[in-house]
């Protein structure tokens, strides 16, 4: 009786959070925040871990677009089993809708952000499934290779040509649509721990870009340490809370659930679906 009890205790529980799934829990961005080209110049000259606290900070205290807070569900189905998990509708940005920068990160960042905010980061096969969910598909616009690529000035540069696409199909698809194809993913994966390269112990994880056919440029790839971020990574958060057969369920659990995890993961079971865990 206890125990029966208790599970319908978590079920109530997670009931709550996924009717408030569809929408991040963040203040109002205050009047006064500033702008995403703004943010971009005052954080310019800072070294990557002082431009990642000022991230942090501006993101906690809402100054990101109002289109970005409500989520974007995303439906598969495998072996008799539907899931509905909730996804930002694009990739996670600073400032206004007017003015926003969409903003590369360390993973180590993007999962501090994604705890904070309930959240995870998604695997290589939701990455597949919410490119294929997308309203808007935008085509990749690569930048040739260079030191620079990892600076403000870049991300900038990277941010305007993804706008002027975007900005072209706002008569058809507003603000809030899904779109994808227009970053890499930061993902969770096995790779984050296994099948390491030689001199890299602790990696970032990326994944995707996909062009207008469907196929990533960007194959599974954890050549890069945890501390990289370059132009091309996007930070796409998950609510953490889903519904699997129209029942709440943490997706964090249904990672490690080899009887689920087909649902969410190519990969198998991710039995660390995070960065920076306990035991590296």
């Amino acid at each position: 009786m206890q125990s029966t009890r208790y599970t319908v205790l978590i079920q109530l529980l997670l009931a709550g959070a996924v009717s408030q799934a569809q929408i991040l829990q963040l203040p109002p961005r205050a009047e006064n925040a500033p702008a995403g080209s703004a943010f971009a110049a005052s954080v310019s000259s800072l070294p990557r871990e002082a431009r990642e606290e000022q991230v942090y900070l501006q993101i906690r205290s809402g100054n990101l677009p109002h289109f970005i807070r409500k989520l974007v569900a995303v439906t598969v189905h495998d072996t008799g089993h539907t899931l509905t998990y909730y996804v930002l509708p694009e990739y996670l940005a600073i400032g206004s809708d007017d003015d926003y920068l969409l903003m590369p990160m360390s993973p180590l960042l993007a999962q501090r952000i994604a705890d904070a905010l309930d959240c995870i980061l998604p695997t290589r096969k939701m990455v597949d499934d919410i490119y294929r969910n997308a309203t808007v598909k935008l085509a990749p616009k690569p930048i040739p290779p260079s030191p620079a690529m990892i600076t403000m000035p870049v991300f900038l540069r990277h941010n305007d040509s993804v706008w002027q696409q975007r900005a072209a199909l706002l008569h058809r698809h507003g603000l809030g649509s899904l779109v994808a194809g227009d970053k890499k993913d930061v993902i969770i994966s096995t790779s984050i721990y296994d099948r390491l390269k030689p001199t890299v112990s602790r990696p970032v994880v990326i994944y995707g870009w996909h062009q207008l056919d469907g196929i990533p440029i960007q194959p599974l790839y954890n050549g890069h340490e945890e501390t990289y971020a370059d132009y091309s990574h996007g930070i796409r958060l998950i609510q953490k809370t889903a519904t699997l057969d129209g029942r709440p369920v943490a997706l964090t659990e249904l990672l490690k659930d080899s009887a689920h995890c087909a649902l969410v993961s190519d990969e198998g079971v991710l039995a660390l679906p995070r960065y920076g865990a306990a035991g590296r």
